[in-house]
């Protein structure tokens, strides 16, 4: 078990998952707006798995994808952080950061915010020489955000965990180097 990292932006707080973010990040992996770029809406079961391997994943390394929280009421809205991607990717191996977030809580900067802090770990307390990110190409505010940290588009590549005939198979890469990293 490694040493558990968590943090704080201005408003937010990344920290280790809760029993009480199942029911809310549950709520969010079904809303199609939220899953507007993934294959499928996630049941139940899926969204709580997903959830298991997120705190399983920071209890065993002290970095991933973090439960982020609105520090001025305490109430969890998803998820920001850096994850190692378990499919083979045409780039792999490789440290992505991902977020995902409550539909009410887009385009207040809160993604970006939390993202320039995982971006942080990453490179400061992590050591990483490259965090990279990717989305299905029609992804316009992922992509934005993603922009906003200054990462720079990379090309593109077929998702191999999205199905051969679906048309988010094709996906955006974008890539930062800590040479390139401003904090």
């Amino acid at each position: 078990m490694a040493e558990l990292i968590e943090f704080e932006t201005e408003r937010l707080r990344l920290r280790q998952w809760k029993a009480a973010d199942r029911e809310p990040f549950a709520t969010i992996n079904a809303d199609p707006r939220v899953m507007e770029f993934f294959p499928a809406l996630f049941t139940r079961a899926e969204s709580d798995a997903m959830a298991n391997r997120c705190e399983s994943l920071i209890q065993e390394r002290g970095w991933g994808f973090w439960a982020v929280e609105l520090k001025d009421v305490g109430d969890f809205i998803g998820f920001v952080g850096l994850h190692t991607p378990s499919a083979l990717l045409p780039f792999s191996p490789c440290v992505e950061i991902g977020w995902r977030l409550a539909f009410e809580h887009w385009g207040n900067g809160l993604a970006s915010e939390a993202a320039r802090g995982a971006l942080r770990v990453g490179f400061q307390s992590l050591g990483l020489e490259e965090i990279v990110s990717f989305t299905a190409v029609g992804n316009r505010r992922s992509r934005a955000v993603m922009e906003r940290l200054g990462m720079r588009e990379s090309g593109t590549f077929d998702h191999p965990q999205v199905p051969e005939d679906s048309p988010l198979r094709l996906h955006s890469l974008y890539r930062l180097s800590r040479s390139c990293y401003d904090a």
